[in-house]
């Protein structure tokens, strides 16, 4: 099983938990290139917190399937957005 704390990010632990970037755009219906974003950037799409989109559950659940689990909740609290002071 994996362990995220081999990982860069929250996003990378979950991409790899379900074979790759590749398998994960896969799952998202997205291309490679906006998952390769997310993963630049440590976190989901905005619309991911605020309920519009449910990729961390999609990935949780395609994880799960490959043997390496974790909770949609957990990657959504990991790799939240950063928000900067003014």
């Amino acid at each position: 099983m994996l362990d995220p704390a081999d990982f860069p990010s929250a996003i990378a632990f979950a991409f790899e938990a379900v074979g790759g970037i590749g398998a994960a755009a896969k799952v998202c219906d997205r291309s490679y290139q906006a998952l390769n974003k997310w993963r630049q950037s440590a976190c989901l799409p905005r619309t991911d917190y605020t309920g519009e989109t449910r990729y961390a559950e999609l990935l949780a659940a395609a994880a799960k399937e490959k043997g390496n689990e974790f909770k949609s909740d957990w990657l959504l609290s990991s790799s939240a957005p950063h928000k900067e002071a003014a």
